[in-house]
């Protein structure tokens, strides 16, 4: 595996080493050791599985807060995704920025973000399949998010957007 710093500290790209043939291709989707050596949360609490059945629909932008933050790693089961870590530490240097990355089924990349990111992502394909992993339980009492159109993050999404939950579209701006 190959473990590429993004601009915003501990949001990490994984890219496995694919093995293939004329039956398919094998890689190893994770490895405790690796995430450990590289500086990443390595145990987590639960892992997530999320169908979208439109292109352009927009999940997020979720985190959590206080001692149940957490950190994420983010992978593309079927179709194409267009992931984002939005950088929301005060103290960085990258606050408030965010790296959008093209996670698909057949590039079989991970993305990694660390406890001080908030997450989202848009389906590129109808019926896309997003796999994630959690370093804590969900703890509805500590949700929070940001609006996938706040002009101070300015996200450029690549494609329209088609659908979007109320609660997603209800979140506040942050200049509110």
């Amino acid at each position: 595996m190959r473990f590429v710093d993004t601009e915003i500290p501990g949001v990490t790209l994984i890219q496995p080493d694919k093995f293939s043939d004329d039956r398919g291709f094998f890689c190893r989707a994770f490895c405790a050791d690796e995430f450990a050596q590289h500086g990443l949360i390595n145990t987590f609490a639960q892992c997530n599985l999320s169908e979208t059945k439109r292109q352009g629909t927009v999940r997020g932008i979720h985190y959590q807060i206080g001692s149940d933050a957490e950190a994420k790693f983010i992978r593309c089961m079927r179709g194409a995704i267009f992931d984002v870590a939005v950088d929301i530490d005060p103290e960085s240097p990258s606050y408030l920025k965010y790296v959008g990355i093209e996670l698909t089924a057949d590039n079989a990349w991970g993305l990694y973000l660390p406890p001080t990111c908030a997450h989202a992502f848009q389906s590129l394909a109808d019926n896309s399949v997003a796999y994630y992993q959690v370093s804590n339980k969900y703890a509805p009492q500590s949700e929070a998010g940001l609006r996938f159109d706040d002009p101070a993050l300015n996200i450029s999404w690549p494609v329209p957007v088609s659908d979007l939950s109320e609660k997603d579209r209800n979140w506040p701006l942050l200049e509110a």
